[in-house]
C-alpha cells in the first residue's frame, strides 16, 4: 500500500500570527522561511495545511 506524500514549504513568517497557526506550522515540521518538509497526506495534516494556507505552499497533490 503506497501512501501519498505532500511537500509543504513555508513562504511567510509566523511572526505576529495567532498561536494556533504557529502551532500548526510547528506541527507540520516547518522551521524557517523556505524550509520544506514531506508529510503524509492524512485528514489531520490536510486540516493543518488548510488552517495556515496563507503561509505555505503545497506540492505533490
Amino acid at each position: 500500500m503506497t501512501e501519498k506524500n505532500l511537500e509543504v514549504t513555508l513562504l511567510k513568517s509566523t511572526s505576529g500570527r495567532l498561536k494556533s497557526h504557529i502551532a500548526c506550522v510547528k506541527g507540520l515540521g516547518l522551521r524557517r522561511i523556505g524550509h520544506s518538509v514531506k508529510v503524509e497526506d492524512t485528514p489531520s495534516i490536510r486540516g493543518m495545511i488548510n488552517k495556515v494556507n496563507y503561509l505555505v505552499k503545497v506540492s505533490g497533490e
